[in-house]
């Protein structure tokens, strides 16, 4: 299912044809130096697209989305929202992975824009979070660059991160 395009990329649902890529960008310790789980095997791959195959499970409107290069057809990553409750209080996390021979090219930028203006319009959220490991300078970047600003540091059972937030004055809540 499409959920939104921006000039240069579509955002759809993750389909079991995406299992060979995402496992690409997934086993790669580079791209996944900064998720607290490290690189996934093919199995804990597919566990999380298959979970994600209409969304998220509990709230099918949020979810991570295949991000396609619309020139070329290709898959370049997963982008998303995500539903964490932190500390208490419901918050949504823009996500973004972007494979990393793209990587300086804004397609994370432009994909978190179109993420930004698709949550506040369509779903009418209030807020948005990026949770980003300390040393993750390019998520920090693209999180800057949508309008996000540094609010404080969270520690849970994976360890340390930094939550930027920013609001998006819309009706709904998360």
């Amino acid at each position: 299912m499409h959920i939104l395009d921006t000039p240069r990329l579509s955002l759809r649902h993750l389909e079991l044809r995406d299992l060979p890529a995402l496992y690409a960008l997934y086993r790669d310790p580079e791209i996944r130096q900064y998720f607290p789980e490290g690189t996934r095997t093919l199995e804990e791959t597919k566990e999380e697209l298959e979970w994600f195959l209409n969304g998220h499970p509990r709230h099918p409107e949020l979810g991570l989305w295949a991000t396609i290069e619309k020139a070329s057809g290709a898959f370049l990553g997963r982008c998303g929202l995500l539903p964490w409750t932190l500390e208490g209080a419901a918050e949504v996390e823009l996500a973004f992975l972007i494979a990393k021979q793209h990587w300086g090219q804004g397609l994370a930028t432009e994909a978190a824009h179109g993420i930004v203006e698709h949550a506040r319009t369509k779903l009418g959220l209030r807020r948005l979070v990026c949770l980003i490991t300390p040393g993750n300078a390019r998520s920090v970047a693209v999180a800057r660059k949508v309008g996000m600003r540094f609010e404080r540091e969270f520690t849970d059972e994976v360890g340390l991160c930094h939550i930027f937030a920013m609001p998006l004055g819309g009706a709904g809540g998360a």
